[in-house]
């Protein structure tokens, strides 16, 4: 029997979830907790994935050895930014997360859809491990961190210096911390509902 209608969240989460929320270029020097970033995840793996599979893997980078190993594959424009942020986040999906099934999803034979199809494992990762990279932006905004996803990097670089057998690709970088406030771009344009959507 369905249960009742959930309420909308009110304006002020909406509001940080996305209205106002932001994508941040500096941070406060202040660090992100190990709690705060377990409490990151413990809300990320709740989101949906196909077949429950989880593929996403993420990398917290904190100490100054590993943003030494991961400053070589950044732009110039994300590399000072990303040093001096809190945490990097790099944003992966693992290329034998099939192998979790009979674990993550065991009232059917799901691995045996994926086994010996490279392709269709590799597009799952990809597909999944995007949508919990999206999930941990919504989460951390959730838990009152602000985020700066992106993209200006040598993702073989950075495969090489933290996934070096291969199985974890990389996806995108994350900076994560207490923004402050400095270096936000002007909100820039958004679309209308007709201009992107129908409904058919």
């Amino acid at each position: 029997m369905p249960g009742p209608h959930r309420a909308p969240l009110d304006d002020a989460a909406l509001d940080t979830l996305f209205r106002t929320a932001r994508t941040h270029n500096s941070f406060r020097d202040e660090p992100v907790s190990e709690t705060t970033l377990r409490a990151l995840f413990e809300l990320v793996k709740m989101g949906p994935t196909s077949a429950n599979g989880l593929p996403g893997r993420f990398v917290f980078v904190t100490s100054h050895e590993a943003k030494a190993k991961l400053k070589p594959a950044l732009s110039a424009n994300n590399a000072e930014k990303t040093m001096k942020a809190p945490v990097t986040v790099i944003i992966a999906h693992d290329l034998a997360w099939h192998e979790n099934l009979p674990r993550f999803f065991p009232h059917a034979d799901a691995k045996s859809w994926f086994a010996g199809n490279d392709a269709a494992i590799a597009e799952t990762a990809f597909r999944n491990g995007t949508l919990m990279g999206a999930y941990l932006i919504l989460a951390a905004r959730a838990l009152g961190l602000d985020t700066g996803a992106m993209s200006g990097f040598d993702k073989a670089k950075v495969d090489a210096a933290f996934f070096p057998d291969g199985q974890f690709k990389t996806n995108f970088l994350l900076n994560l911390g207490y923004g402050d406030g400095q270096k936000l771009f002007e909100r820039l344009p958004r679309p209308d509902f007709d201009e992107f959507c129908r409904i058919a």
